[in-house]
């Protein structure tokens, strides 16, 4: 099966730069797509300096939605929005002040990753962090999602006035220019031999592999893609119901369990059952004191909203509605509005017209942010 490849590379123009991240991309581009990827063939897609966070999301969104391996090749800065101090990407207009509205959140990447099968993605990273980032990530981890395989390199902001080179890109790509394709982590390796007299073990070093043989998500993907979706549910019902009891209802454990249930329930096309699971996971996470505007919080709101948009029997969507409208008001989200597009179906909904099967208003409203 062919693979697709992401080649993203993006910094901030002006003073703000920290590294010269887009110089990495002629020394990727002359390497074969097939070798990039891993595969016989390859579709490759470049993105040098993009400007706005949308285009980043409309082209991985694509790439995360093609069948086959994905590899995404990220090689940029990253820094913290000032509301959340939450890591983004900088991308060609961010700034410090404005890193909220025009640089790609990091979190993006794990939420448009999510539903590709375990094992299938890989990311390659060579990241600078700014001041602040860096001091947040040597105590909390870069977060790219479970299920794929990671490596790469974070680095210190380099000196005032000094722009540094992405010397671990540079090294991955001179290896694969070879014509050769060793395993993504024995790549990282080679790459990293390479960069250490400079690196001088300053850097934090990202490697994660894929899961390990036996791992409970790639069993689920497996019968989802052949259609047994009962028994994927199952599967996930038994490793929801031990974490709960392990680590409580309400842990990190439970409620991913309780997401792959929801996403479970999506793929099997019950929109009901997968909208009332979003809505009790958000619901779960306010109620544990995470903030309205939390990533995790923001997401379930957003694909609780999404699913709700495919429930036709209008007696389940005045139920859903009514407390996705409740919740709404607590959690608006990033997509301008959202409650109003809730309250202006609910008061269809209770007109005459309104009754017997629903006609969906999905396109106000497709997918979230």
């Amino acid at each position: 099966m062919p693979g697709t490849v992401l080649l993203l590379a993006a910094s901030p123009v002006g003073k703000g730069r920290l590294v010269d991240a887009a110089s990495v991309l002629p020394v990727l581009a002359a390497v074969a797509p097939a070798v990039l990827s891993g595969t016989d063939t390859a579709n490759v897609v470049e993105l040098a300096d993009p400007l706005e966070p949308q285009a980043v999301l409309t082209r991985l969104r694509a790439a995360a939605a093609a069948p086959g391996p994905l590899t995404v090749y990220v090689t940029g800065q990253l820094q913290l929005d000032r509301r959340q101090r939450l890591p983004h990407l900088a991308l060609a207009r961010t700034t410090a002040a404005t890193a909220r509205y025009t640089a790609f959140p990091w979190h993006w990447f794990r939420e448009e990753l999510r539903l590709r099968p375990a094992g299938a993605t890989t990311l390659l990273l060579d990241l600078h962090a700014d001041a602040e980032t860096w001091e947040l990530l040597r105590s909390t981890p870069l977060d790219s999602g479970r299920g794929n395989a990671v490596h790469g390199r974070i680095a210190p902001p380099p000196s005032r006035r000094t722009i540094a080179q992405p010397a671990y890109m540079k090294a991955v790509a001179t290896i694969l220019r070879s014509g050769s394709r060793p395993p993504a982590e024995q790549l990282h390796q080679q790459a990293l031999t390479r960069i250490a007299p400079e690196s001088a073990g300053t850097d934090l070093v990202l490697s994660t592999p894929g899961p390990a043989v036996g791992d409970p998500h790639a069993a689920i993907t497996a019968a989802v893609q052949s259609g047994r979706h009962t028994e994927a549910d199952a599967l996930a019902a038994r490793h929801e119901q031990i974490a709960v009891t392990t680590h409580g209802p309400a842990s990190e454990e439970a409620l991913h369990w309780a997401e792959v249930r929801a996403d479970l329930a999506m793929f099997a096309g019950d929109a009901v059952r997968s909208c009332r699971t979003w809505l009790m996971i958000a619901t779960a996470r306010l109620n544990a004191g995470q903030a309205p505007d939390a990533p995790a919080v923001e997401a379930a709101v957003d694909r609780a909203h999404h699913q709700w948009g495919q429930v036709r029997d209008t007696a389940p969507a005045r139920e859903l509605g009514a407390a996705l409208a409740a919740l709404r008001g607590r959690v608006p989200g990033r997509r301008e509005g959202a409650l109003d597009h809730v309250q202006r179906q609910l008061r269809q909904l209770q007109t005459p017209a309104g009754t017997g099967t629903r006609l969906s208003d999905g396109a106000a409203f497709t997918r979230p942010m």
